[in-house]
């Protein structure tokens, strides 16, 4: 199972974090092994007091990364279909995917914060159905390199995306969603379905069947998905500022591992460890627990199999 980590872009729960803080993060979870960075994408929260918090963009700060790190993968978490037209989303993944020489993991959903929204002047109408819209465009563009669609939101005609980038087939594509139709189109579209927030591996069980399922009634073999999870990590003596209302996998080094290991026996194929808060000495323990955790014997590997 790999690991990864989220990097934090946004004010919650201290202060906004500067390029500079976020490099040095990225940095040190590349040294320490970690699988992959995963940037989330909003434009801002506002709740209903009206109280502002930013981030930093997305696609803008991968980019940066690209050039910042070598090795580690680097993942949107996800992006939100409904802030760039589709077809020049494609064209900036497969750029940004040659940039990173074939690191990208296209994390793609449809958005649920409806201030950043309104916000920023876009619609949140029908947003499950312009996702639906936009996926399709995407995947045809991504995988076939041409795309011809006409729909309700979104339409191309004669799109092409020339180059085709380092990987023929394009970066992976996740989708993020629980509800029915989001289940679907990871189904019928997907390489890598993602749910989240999670705690202790038991949390994710039920998610994991109902995307099971979902394959099953799209007649997709469900291990042809694979499964990767969000999970809020509090490593101990790194509670405060914490959201106590979230579930998370908390504890030391050594519990964090058991629990890794308990995804990974669930069949989970990535998992992705958001920091609660997330700063340098945090992120070491977090690397401690990912240590131990691969000193584990895998019982799923040929020779540990009962």
């Amino acid at each position: 199972m790999k690991v990864g980590v989220t990097l934090p872009l946004a004010e919650y729960p201290a202060k906004q974090p500067s390029y500079e803080e976020i490099r040095a993060l990225a940095r040190q979870a590349e040294a320490a092994g970690f699988d992959s960075l995963w940037c989330f994408d909003h434009l801002l929260f506002r709740d209903g007091n009206e109280h502002s918090e930013g981030i930093w963009e997305c696609w803008t700060t991968l980019s940066a990364l690209a050039e910042a790190t070598s090795r580690i993968r680097l993942g949107t978490f996800v992006l939100c279909t409904a802030f760039r037209n589709p077809a020049v989303l494609a064209k900036m993944a497969v750029t940004l995917d040659s940039l990173s020489n074939g690191r990208l993991i296209l994390g793609l959903g449809a958005g649920w914060h409806r201030p950043e929204f309104e916000a920023f002047g876009l619609d949140f109408d029908h947003r499950v159905a312009r996702f639906e819209e936009s996926l399709q465009i995407v995947t045809a563009l991504l995988r076939t390199g041409k795309a011809e669609f006409n729909g309700r939101y979104s339409w191309v005609r004669g799109g092409e995306l020339r180059p085709r980038g380092v990987r023929p087939e394009g970066p992976p594509l996740l989708v993020g969603g629980f509800g029915p139709r989001m289940l679907r189109a990871a189904a019928r579209h997907a390489d890598l379905w993602n749910g989240c927030w999670f705690g202790a591996p038991a949390t994710f069980e039920p998610a994991l069947h109902t995307v099971r399922a979902a394959c099953a009634d799209a007649g997709r073999d469900p291990s042809t998905l694979r499964v990767t999870a969000g999970v809020n990590v509090v490593p101990v003596g790194g509670a405060a500022g914490a959201d106590p209302r979230a579930p998370a996998l908390t504890g030391t080094p050594a519990d964090l591992a058991d629990g890794f290991a308990g995804y990974r026996d669930l069949g989970v194929d990535h998992l992705i460890c958001n920091l609660n808060p997330h700063h340098a000495t945090a992120q070491r323990e977090l690397a401690a627990a990912l240590r131990r955790f691969r000193a584990q014997p895998d019982p799923t590997e040929e020779g540990h199999l009962s």
